[in-house]
């Protein structure tokens, strides 16, 4: 009998791994997920996998004469993969516990790279490129997501006004360098991957939004306190941490009593780029 048809799933562990992924994950995914040519036999792998989206989706969707790797140096999200592999009976996914820097493939092993807001987060953009290059195959596809510049940029501007009239200048330059070391421009990663043998294919720039009662519950948002607020904090004197947070709560506090709630915006990238050469 076809596994499918015979295969149950317990209730008592579905809990455990029914919460699929991060919702701020989920606008970048769905693009990327609907870019993807679903040919069965592929061999892929997704940088940056952490805890399995969209590897395991990846994975499902492609079928198991697929061959699927997910890289990520985060060991306790990568626990949390096998969990859900095992659960969802999926055997054709191997896990690297590793960075993109060092791929530990063969040259010319891949059809498929995705990165979803991977890139990101990585320590060095180019060696990241380079490898993925290295392990492609010529003709092969690598499909990305980015968020850009203009990442909260409602935040930004409010901070920078913060900072100006504080006489902090210099913090400010260095709020800039932040933003463009974080979230580089997209020309700066097309130049890199153009100069790896990437030959971009097309670039879809998309926008959502995060929408908040009022400054309050944005600084108290998980997310914000898990994945923003230490590098933030960063950007202000030590010194000067309370009394900043202080304006800048009040400040989003006022604007959306006045317009009825506030947002953050999110623009991104879809980069969809074929290996053309090797270099």
């Amino acid at each position: 009998m076809k596994s499918y048809l015979s295969h149950s799933f317990d209730p008592q562990e579905l809990p455990a791994v029914f919460d699929e992924l991060p919702l701020w994950s989920a606008p970048f995914g769905l693009r990327l997920l609907d870019a993807i040519n679903y040919t069965p036999g592929l061999c892929m792998i997704d940088i940056g996998c952490g805890n399995g989206f969209p590897l395991t989706e990846l994975a499902m969707r492609l079928g198991p004469t697929s061959k699927v790797y997910g890289i990520d140096p985060w060991t306790e999200a990568l626990a949390q993969v096998r969990r859900k592999l095992n659960y969802y009976d999926i055997h054709h996914v191997q896990l690297i516990e590793g960075v993109s820097e060092h791929i530990p493939l063969d040259l010319e092993s891949i059809d498929l790279i995705t990165s979803n807001n991977g890139l990101n987060n990585v320590s060095d953009v180019r060696l990241s490129i380079a490898e993925c290059a290295r392990v492609l195959r010529t003709g092969g596809r690598m499909v990305q997501t980015m968020n850009t510049a203009g990442t909260m940029i409602e935040f930004y501007r409010e901070l920078e006004h913060y900072l100006i009239e504080c006489g902090l200048e210099e913090c400010v330059e260095a709020m800039h360098h932040h933003i463009r070391g974080k979230r580089p421009p997209v020309a700066e990663i097309v130049t890199k991957m153009q100069a790896c043998g990437f030959r971009i294919e097309a670039i879809h720039p998309h926008e959502f939004h995060y929408h908040f009662a009022n400054g309050t519950a944005m600084f108290n948002h998980y997310f914000i306190r898990l994945a923003f607020m230490d590098s933030w904090k960063k950007l202000i004197p030590e010194d000067r941490i309370e009394e900043a947070f202080d304006y800048l709560e009040n400040t989003f506090n006022n604007k959306a009593a006045a317009a009825g709630s506030i947002r953050l915006t999110i623009p991104f990238v879809l980069i969809d780029a074929v290996k053309d050469k090797v270099i």
